[in-house]
C-alpha cells in the first residue's frame, strides 16, 4: 500500500513538474516568436515604405526638372535631372528588398526607368533642335506615360510590403493557436491535479500573454493604416504637384500676351492666387507626412524669440496689437534656430488672429523641468495672448491635420509645428481660457552653453 501511494505521488509530482515545465517553456517560445515576428515586420515595414517613399519623392522630383527644361530651355535645368537621374539609377541599383516580389518588381522599376531616360532624352533633344519658346505639351506624352508607369509600380511596392506584413500577421495568429492548444492540455492536467493552481496560473500568466499578443496584432494593424494612409497623402500631393507646375508655367507664358487692367489679364491674377493656394497646401501635405531633419546648434533660448519679435513686431502694430519681448532665462538649448523660429512665427500669427485688433501677445523664455525623452531640465519657449481663448470643442481637434476654424486655412499649421517641435527633441503644450487668452508653450530641453562647455573640457 504505501509502495502504491509513493508511486502515485512520484507520478503526481512528474505530472506537476512537467505542466510547470511545460508553461515555462510555452510562455518563454511564445514571447521570443513574438519578439521575431516584430523585429521582422519592423524590418519589412521601414525597408519597404523607405524605397518606395524615396522612388515616388525622386521620380516626382526628376519631372519639375523636366518640365520646368520644356517650358523654359535653360540648361541648368537639364544638368540637374541628369544629376538627379544617374543618383537614382545607381541608388535603385543598390538596394536590397526584403521579399521575392519586392525584388521582382524592383528588376520593372529598373526596365521602365531605362525607358523613362529615353523619353526625357527625346524631349531633351527636341529642345535643342526646336527654335519654338516653348515645347508643346504633347511633347510629354511618352515621358508622363513613363513616369505614371513608374509611380505605379511605387505603389505596387506598397502592396507587397502589406503582403509581407499580413504573411507576418498570419504567423503570429498560427503561434497564438499552437499556443492555446498546448495550454489547454497543460490545463487539463494541472485541472486533474490541482484546480486551484489553474486558476492561478491562467490568472497570473495567460490573462495577460494573450491580452499582450492581441494588443500587438492591433498595433500592428494601426501602423499598417497609418503608414498606408501616410503614403497615399504624400503620393496624391506628387501627383498633384506635378501638373501643378504645368499648370503654372503655361499661365506665365500666356500672361505675356495679356495686357494689365484686362479683365483677362484680371482674371489670370485670380487662377496664379488659387495656382499659389494650392502649392501652400501641397507643400504642408509633404511637410507633415515627411517633415525635414533639424540642423541642431547650440543657441541662447532667447535668441528666435527676438528675431521674430523684431520680424513680426512692425506688422502687428498696424492692428493695434502690442508684440512684447520680456527678457527672461539666459538658458541655451541644442535645436534647429530656423525650425523654432518657424514655429514661433505660425503661433504668433494664430495668436495674432485670435485678438483681431487691440490686444498683446507676450513672448518669453523659462527654465522649468519636464520628462522629455533625454532630459528633465528644460528650457519653455512661451508666446502667450489675451485673445478669445479656445472653445472645448475645439480643443478635443486642436492638433489633428486638416481641422481648422479659417474660412482659409488648412488646419495643417500646429501639426507641422508639433512634428517640429518632437524632432527637435521637444513637446508643444498650451493652457488656455475663453475669453481669457492663450498660451503656446515650447518646451525644449536644456543645453549646455559653448562657454560652460569649454570650461568643463579644461578642468
Amino acid at each position: 500500500m504505501k509502495g502504491a501511494i509513493k508511486f502515485r505521488l512520484v507520478t503526481f509530482a512528474i505530472a506537476i513538474a512537467g505542466m510547470i515545465g511545460s508553461i515555462t517553456w510555452t510562455a518563454y517560445s511564445s514571447w521570443q516568436r513574438t519578439g521575431e515576428l516584430r523585429e521582422k515586420l519592423t524590418a519589412v515595414q521601414l525597408q519597404s515604405f523607405r524605397i518606395a517613399d524615396h522612388l515616388q519623392h525622386d521620380i516626382s522630383d526628376l519631372n519639375n526638372f523636366v518640365l520646368r527644361y520644356g517650358v523654359y530651355h535653360e540648361t541648368k535645368d537639364w544638368l540637374s535631372f541628369s544629376s538627379a537621374s544617374k543618383a537614382l539609377d545607381k541608388w535603385l541599383d543598390s538596394q536590397k528588398p526584403v521579399t521575392q516580389r519586392e525584388q521582382a518588381i524592383l528588376n520593372l522599376i529598373n526596365t521602365n526607368y531605362d525607358f523613362y531616360m529615353l523619353a526625357a532624352k527625346k524631349i531633351a533633344a527636341n529642345v535643342r533642335s526646336s527654335s519654338e519658346p516653348a515645347t508643346p505639351l504633347a511633347e510629354f506624352a511618352d515621358f508622363e506615360k513613363q513616369s505614371q508607369a513608374i509611380l505605379k509600380l511605387g505603389f505596387d511596392l506598397a502592396d507587397a510590403h502589406r503582403e509581407s506584413m499580413d504573411t507576418f500577421l498570419a504567423d503570429s495568429k498560427r503561434s497564438l493557436t499552437y499556443l492555446r492548444y498546448l495550454l489547454l492540455i497543460s490545463f487539463t492536467l494541472l485541472l486533474a491535479a490541482i484546480g486551484g493552481l489553474a486558476v492561478v496560473v491562467y490568472g497570473e500568466l495567460i490573462a495577460p500573454l494573450r491580452v499582450k499578443l492581441v494588443e500587438s496584432q492591433a498595433l500592428m494593424e494601426r501602423q499598417e493604416k497609418l503608414v498606408s494612409l501616410g503614403m497615399l497623402a504624400a503620393g496624391v500631393a506628387h501627383e498633384i504637384r506635378n501638373p501643378l507646375t504645368a499648370i503654372k508655367a503655361w499661365l506665365f507664358i500666356q500672361r505675356k500676351h495679356l495686357l494689365p487692367g484686362t479683365l483677362e489679364y484680371e482674371d489670370a491674377d485670380v487662377i496664379a492666387n488659387e495656382i499659389t493656394h494650392l502649392e501652400r497646401i501641397v507643400k504642408d501635405v509633404l511637410l507633415l507626412a515627411r517633415p525635414s531633419e533639424p540642423h541642431f546648434a547650440t543657441v541662447q533660448a532667447d535668441d528666435p524669440l527676438r528675431e521674430v519679435h523684431s520680424l513680426l513686431a512692425p506688422e502687428l502694430a498696424n492692428a493695434r496689437i502690442q508684440l512684447v519681448h520680456e527678457n527672461g532665462s539666459a538658458a541655451h538649448v541644442w535645436v534647429d534656430s530656423q525650425q523654432i523660429k518657424q514655429v514661433l512665427i505660425n503661433l504668433v500669427q494664430n495668436a495674432a488672429e485670435s485678438i483681431g485688433q487691440d490686444g498683446t501677445i507676450t513672448l518669453r523664455a523659462r527654465n522649468g523641468s519636464a520628462r522629455l525623452e533625454h532630459a528633465t531640465e528644460t528650457v519653455v519657449l512661451e508666446v502667450a495672448d489675451t485673445g478669445k481663448g479656445i472653445s472645448p470643442e475645439v480643443e478635443k481637434r486642436l492638433f489633428d491635420p486638416f481641422f481648422t476654424t479659417k474660412d482659409s486655412g488648412t488646419g495643417l499649421g500646429l501639426s507641422i509645428a508639433a512634428r517640429i517641435i518632437e524632432k527637435n527633441g521637444g513637446a508643444l503644450l498650451y493652457q488656455t481660457q475663453v475669453n481669457r487668452g492663450t498660451t503656446f508653450g515650447i518646451v525644449l530641453p536644456r543645453a549646455v552653453a559653448p562657454s560652460d562647455r569649454d570650461q568643463i573640457s579644461h578642468e
